[in-house]
């Protein structure tokens, strides 16, 4: 038992596996996913740079996307696979605190860059006449700079908050990288309510996101159910779904991972909830955008 923060100076994270086989296999595995991800998110990046035919608001976003995508894996995978590989748990305390940060300040500004592509769509579909005005790029620049900076101050405020907790039950996180809720449960138990109250201030601007999408897409999908021929309804919802998919699976994940009661709580879930929220989207979104797009393709 430790008796404060300030004599950790390491966490140990979640061991993947107990077998040399086993954590060979999970290293593989891992690799496999991080090279992908890696490569449909380059390859994403590379032709929306390159192709002047690209350059349109919902391709700069999409940019955006990946970038974060990218930074989202690397922040989490590589350090797990090197713990596998050399068969340790340790991660220091600071870089805990880094890959808290840099974690939340990808996650929030990925959520806040798919908000505003639903707004992307409903201006495309609702009021086409209206989307060189509306998004222009100087409005697409200063979107994709408030959604980077919304993420950063978010995982800022977090981060330090998280870090002052005082740590009273030892060192051990149950999780293969350094999540919030993993280091609250660690904190004297009088201390958390100030990280939970951020918790959910965060929740309510998740949420308010998450309504601002709904809507968006209630008005989409009024005006496609009334256009009369089958091939523009098709396209129209072509344009939206592969957004919507990236959505659901985003926002459905991060609620499992942060708004379910401690008392349903087993190892396994939490490993899982975790992989299909920090290592599944980043490496299944190029795989959806490029299969409905054809521009892209």
């Amino acid at each position: 038992q430790m008796s404060n923060s300030s004599s950790i100076t390491k966490f140990l994270l979640l061991a993947l596996a107990d077998t040399r086989e086993l954590q060979f296999l999970h290293f593989w595995l891992c690799l496999a996913i991080y090279l992908a991800a890696l490569m449909g998110n380059t390859l994403i990046i590379t032709a929306i740079a390159c192709h002047h035919r690209l350059h349109t608001p919902m391709c700069f976003f999409l940019l955006n996307l990946a970038l974060l995508d990218l930074g989202c894996i690397s922040t989490t995978l590589p350090k797990a696979m090197a713990n596998t590989l050399w068969d340790t748990r340790a991660i220091s305390y600071t870089g805990c605190a880094a890959q808290v940060f840099f974690f939340l300040f990808l996650a929030g500004a990925e959520y806040s860059v798919l908000t505003i592509m639903a707004y992307d769509r409903y201006i495309a579909i609702c009021k086409p006449l209206q989307y060189g005005t509306l998004l222009g790029s100087r409005a697409c620049a200063t979107m994709a700079a408030a959604a980077w900076g919304s993420g950063f101050l978010n995982a800022l405020l977090h981060t330090v908050s998280t870090f002052s907790l005082p740590l009273c039950h030892g060192n051990v996180l149950q999780q293969f990288f350094c999540e919030i809720p993993q280091i609250i449960k660690l904190s004297c138990s009088d201390f958390y309510f100030r990280e939970i109250g951020l918790v959910i201030f965060s929740a309510l601007f998740f949420s308010a996101c998450f309504v601002f999408i709904v809507l968006s897409y209630v008005q989409i999908f009024r005006v496609v159910l009334r256009i009369p021929s089958e091939q523009g309804r098709h396209k129209a919802f072509s344009m939206c779904l592969p957004h919507l998919a990236v959505v659901s699976l985003f926002v459905i994940t991060i609620m499992l991972a942060y708004l379910k009661p401690p008392s349903v709580s087993s190892p396994s879930l939490e490993l899982l909830v975790a992989v299909l929220y920090s290592v599944v989207p980043p490496a299944v979104n190029p795989l959806i955008y490029s299969m409905r797009n054809q521009e892209l393709k």
